[in-house]
């Protein structure tokens, strides 16, 4: 029943979920950071972080920027993708259907359907390095070291002040002192490991890889990610879909390469996105709990062996489900569990900061993540149902997961036999360090990110989420970056003020 647990990236990652997480600009719900600050940290609240949305945004569509939502002039470049197949008129035609508004998602509401906006600059990926890191590649006091292996922050244990990195770069040791502060920002993955390796974690954990423990803290838990079901495809009678053999054309690639236009600019197939709601939701409360990513393809093409390793499926598995649809025309939905009440933790395979972590994400351990991923495959299909797919004749993948051959089609056990069998992660770890007031037992850093019972040490990244946010966590993660580096910037202002009038 465990076919299709998506591999964890080592490197760089081919298509699929992996494309999903840079490129796709969702910003989440709003009730999403009124609950970080209910839960004690003050000004995590939407009113707060929306200056730091803004803050970053280079909005390339006129009725967006013309909303109190979006602005023009950031370093961040946000636009839809130059080409659209037609599919994703139906996609949007088919909320309308389903009683959904065609809306900016990342405005006054959430609910809704949407042509996808990523961070997309002339047809191509506008990343964090492009945006923020080119610009300032020159300045005096930047100084960038290529293929380093950072081991551990050093921190004095008498005094638990953090005063520098240790790192490794060309198989010699480098020992860098900070005057300030040391800013980690290495991932949810990666943050909790370094974390660790330095001191700074579980007691129990540290001890076992006979690490002196500089402080003890819950390092490595509330791991939480995003999932959805992968490989749920639906047919087409026309050539309306991106197919590998019509991608990768000389006219195709020429026209990506040279004008940043064509089929080639859509985000990893994803055209689409919508935010429902299932029965466990009160529709009225605008906090919906499945994301859809509407894809323009499938996993069955030329490139679906890349995407089958990626995402863990057997040979076998391929060959029954994907390989008979090769290359027809197919589109494809894949349901996203925007809250999931399970969670994992990470812990240390050895003190070798080489050694890759343990990562246990304990994927739909809670039964209600099944239940509400159950209902939202179930939307998934209506959407295919609706008159505006209707006309592509769309009609569900004929062949059947393996292990739910026997169970009745369309019946709750059956979607959630395919739930169980490719369960797919949409690469959207977070919390390992997590944000919260002193009394909070699990609490890594503050509301500040400033790790608890260590000096001169922030964690600005994605680990700091005390929740996941309902939707994709690029956008996130870089407001996170934006509003942590004022914080750095307005307590050293504080401190040369205060020095100055002393």
């Amino acid at each position: 029943m465990e076919e299709g647990r998506c591999n964890w990236p080592r490197g760089k990652v081919l298509g699929g979920s992996s494309v999903l997480n840079y490129m796709l600009y969702l910003r989440g719900n709003k009730k999403d950071y009124d609950t970080w600050e209910s839960l004690g940290n003050k000004g995590w609240s939407y009113n707060d972080v929306l200056y730091y949305f803004k803050k970053s945004e280079d909005n390339q569509n006129p009725y967006l920027t013309q909303t109190p939502y979006h602005s023009k002039g950031g370093y961040l470049t946000i636009a839809e993708a130059p080409y659209h197949t037609p599919l994703v008129s139906s996609f949007i035609e088919a909320g309308l259907e389903m009683g959904y508004m065609n809306r900016d998602v990342n405005g006054e509401n959430q609910t809704g359907f949407m042509v996808a906006q990523g961070t997309l600059r002339r047809g191509s990926r506008c990343s964090t390095s492009k945006a923020f890191l080119r610009p300032a590649k020159d300045r005096k006091n930047l100084h960038i070291a290529m293929h380093s292996h950072v081991s551990k922050v050093m921190i004095d244990p008498r005094t638990k002040i953090a005063f520098g990195v240790e790192f490794i770069r060309n198989k010699m040791l480098y020992r860098i002192r900070a005057r300030k502060e040391v800013i980690l920002s290495a991932g949810t993955i990666n943050s909790a490991q370094l974390l660790m390796l330095s001191g700074i974690g579980p007691a129990e954990e540290l001890t076992k890889h006979r690490i002196p423990v500089i402080q003890n803290l819950k390092v490595g838990s509330n791991l939480q990610d995003h999932i959805g079901l992968g490989g749920l495809a639906f047919m087409v009678n026309k050539k309306v879909s991106i197919v590998e053999h019509r991608l990768h054309t000389v006219s195709t690639l020429m026209e990506y390469a040279v004008l940043g236009e064509g089929p080639l600019t859509i985000m990893g197939g994803v055209e689409g996105l919508a935010f429902v709601n299932t029965k466990y939701m009160n529709a009225s409360d605008d906090f919906p709990d499945i994301e859809f990513h509407f894809i323009s393809g499938s996993t069955n093409s030329d490139g679906g062996e890349q995407l089958r390793k990626v995402h863990g499926l057997s040979e076998n598995f391929y060959n029954a489900v994907f390989r008979p649809i090769n290359n027809m025309d197919v589109w494809s939905i894949i349901p996203m569990l925007l809250r999931p009440k399970s969670k994992g933790f990470i812990r240390l395979r050895s003190a070798n900061p080489y050694d890759y972590p343990y990562i246990y994400p304990n994927y739909l351990t809670d039964e209600a993540d099944v239940k509400t991923l159950i209902e939202g495959v179930k939307i998934a299909v209506a959407v295919s149902r609706t008159k505006a797919f209707q006309i592509y004749g769309s009609v569900l993948n004929k062949n059947i997961f393996p292990a739910c051959t026997n169970i009745h089609r369309y019946a709750d056990a059956y979607w959630e036999c395919m739930i169980r069998q490719y369960t797919c992660t949409i690469y959207h770890p977070v919390g390992t360090a997590k944000m919260g007031p002193y009394w909070d037992p699990d609490a890594v850093v503050d509301n500040e990110l400033r790790v608890y019972g260590v000096k001169g040490l922030r964690v600005i990244d994605g680990s700091i989420m005390p929740n996941l946010v309902s939707g994709n966590t690029n956008a996130p993660i870089i407001m996170i970056g934006e509003k942590g580096s004022d914080m750095i910037k307005e307590f050293w202002l504080k401190r040369r003020i205060s020095r100055y009038y002393i």
